[in-house]
């Protein structure tokens, strides 16, 4: 009860989270080993509990050119050099993974973590990993529903029996570990369909919208839909969590932000849109209209920070921010210097305004 106290009046939760891509330098052409990628994300999460940040997220992805795809493993390690900064999924693609391993991973790491374990779910923006694992896509949507089923009824009962389709049936099966939380906290990753954003809400999991540009008030439908579902499947609206992720990037002025992170934010799109298929590069024009003051992307001065959260704020009255800041390519010191300005300018100043 005092925790939930706290969490209720300690305003929004300010973090971080990686995918870990393998960019080349866009000034040297050179690309940090994966070895060196994964040491730097380490050393990212404890900088940022040292400096009181909150969460700290790690992706998925099943290629060479990202760095992780171990998250649990990742986490784990993590959670031996850090206290008390919560480690999350950003995001488990669900669909491909089995159930049981997944809760019993993260059951895991939230003993090793001393009870700060989370879980974000979602589909993916790649597919890589349905052949890997033996999975139709066109099996995209039903696993995921039929996965998360059982994942919540896994947290709910330590012995179980359940029957699906795209797995073998469960008798009187003993889940373990089970996790030092009464229950593992899981969210939905939205992208921007109203179904997805339903589905959270009736399932009364946490919704993470990720908002990577643009006038943020068209994401508004989501969150409403979203408590909407929930309260009419008869969960309460405070345990209805709104979450928003984003990418990112502070300096001590919005020119120097813009800047220093224009190079590594059209680099990293442009080598994203190629493994998407797509083409063109993101000109210096585009990306500072994409930084205005009214738009989503987070780069910008501290304080230009804080009035885009809060603006967020008053629209979605979310509980969660998370900044994903290390990608194109951005070297680790300039990493590390975005974060100390996030934790020690920004997350102060919209705790307090944030907090009741």
């Amino acid at each position: 009860m005092r925790e939930e106290e706290e969490c209720k009046n300690s305003g929004v939760e300010i973090g971080l989270y990686t995918l870990g891509d393998l960019c080349p330098d866009p000034y040297s052409g050179k690309t940090v080993n994966v070895q060196q990628r994964i040491r730097e994300i380490i050393d990212a999460a404890k900088l940022a509990d040292e400096s009181g940040l909150d969460v700290f997220g790690v992706g998925e992805h099943h290629r060479l050119d990202y760095a992780i795809s171990s998250t649990s493993v990742v986490l784990a390690a993590i959670a031996q050099i850090t206290k008390r900064i919560k480690l999350t999924s950003a995001t488990t693609v669900l669909s491909t993974v089995d159930p049981v391993r997944l809760f019993e991973d993260f059951a895991t790491l939230d003993l090793l973590s001393n009870g700060r374990a989370e879980i974000i779910a979602g589909r993916g923006a790649f597919v890589e990993s349905f052949p890997l694992f033996g999975f139709d896509t066109n099996d995209y949507d039903a696993l995921f529903s039929e996965n998360m089923d059982l994942f919540l009824k896994l947290s709910e009962n330590e012995t179980i029996s359940w029957n699906g389709h795209f797995r073998s049936s469960l008798r009187n099966a003993e889940i373990a570990p089970r996790p030092l939380q009464n229950r593992l906290p899981m969210w939905i990753g939205v992208g921007g369909t109203l179904e997805s954003a339903a589905r959270a809400g009736r399932l009364g999991v946490g919704m993470a919208i990720a908002i990577l540009g643009g006038d943020p008030v068209r994401f508004k439908p989501l969150v409403d839909v979203y408590r909407k579902a929930g309260t009419d499947a008869g969960h309460e609206l405070e345990s209805l969590k709104v979450g928003v992720t984003g990418h990112g990037y502070i300096a001590k002025t919005t020119q120097q932000a813009t800047d220093e992170f224009y190079p590594y934010y059209s680099n990293y799109w442009t080598y994203v849109n190629r493994q998407l298929g797509r083409g063109g590069r993101m000109s210096r024009a585009d990306f500072e209209q994409m930084t205005g003051p009214d738009t989503a992307l987070f780069v910008g001065s501290p304080q230009q920070i804080i009035e885009k959260i809060l603006r967020q704020y008053e629209l979605f009255g979310h509980k969660r921010f998370i900044a994903q800041m290390d990608i194109g390519g951005l070297p680790f010191k300039k990493v590390a210097e975005a974060i100390e300005l996030l934790a020690v300018e920004v997350a102060p100043i919209v705790r307090k305004e944030t907090s009741r």
